[in-house]
């Protein structure tokens, strides 16, 4: 049988978790500029968004502790149902269980804060489960450098596999002829994707002739 970790991702064989993007848990992010990981966080959103992938949104002690989550990942996923929790892993939680298994897809990408804890252990469980298990290396944040690599390494070994969140929306795309997510693409990537945005930029006005983008106010 061929290694699962083989096959790409496309939006039909998987489910995107995203967990905690809440202020408190990045006030303790130091492991990438914390204005870059919102950025991440935002776009792998968008992209999800835009391919039509069932997301899974988990919050942990809003009102306690963590703060809401980000209004910039509200204001994509607006009418995304929280998962609210108690426990730091998310594999606890039995009813995010129970919609990933209604869902179906063997393939779960997961993405936020803290690397070394809210990430990790639920990824070494959902393999434990049988799930395959992708993570968005650039959406996610540890406590130092120190702990994101740590848990880098602790989930690669266990079977689990990086991504960064350009590398997953192109995946999705794979194929520029397909024009129902050409647009949507694109436009995330002028948003978010720094100097290959430049690039799409430069392409668009001073190749194909096309006026240069601007933003009424």
């Amino acid at each position: 049988m061929a290694d699962a970790k083989l096959e790409l991702l496309t939006p039909a064989n998987h489910t995107l978790v995203l967990i905690d993007y809440q202020p408190q848990m990045l006030f303790g992010v130091s492991s990438i500029d914390r204005q870059s990981l919102k950025n991440n966080a935002v776009a792998l959103a968008k992209a999800a968004k835009a391919f039509k992938v069932p997301i899974i949104l988990t919050s942990v002690e809003t009102q306690g502790f963590s703060g809401y989550i980000f209004p910039e990942l509200l204001d994509v996923l607006a009418k995304q149902e929280i998962y609210e929790r108690s426990s730091m892993n998310t594999w606890d939680d039995t009813r995010i269980k129970a919609e990933i298994k209604r869902l179906g897809r063997k393939k779960l990408v997961l993405a936020g804060l803290w690397t070394e804890v809210c990430i990790t252990m639920p990824t070494l469980e959902a393999l434990k489960d049988g799930y395959e298990v992708y993570f968005i290396e650039d959406a996610s944040g540890g406590t130092s450098p120190s702990a994101h690599a740590m848990a880098v390494q602790r989930m690669v070994q266990a079977g689990a596999v990086p991504l960064t969140w350009q590398q997953y929306m192109l995946e999705l795309q794979r194929d520029w002829a397909r024009k129902d997510t050409y647009d949507a693409t694109i436009a995330i990537v002028r948003e978010h994707s720094g100097g290959y945005a430049s690039g799409v930029e430069y392409a668009y006005t001073m190749v194909h002739k096309q006026p240069p983008s601007r933003k009424v106010a």
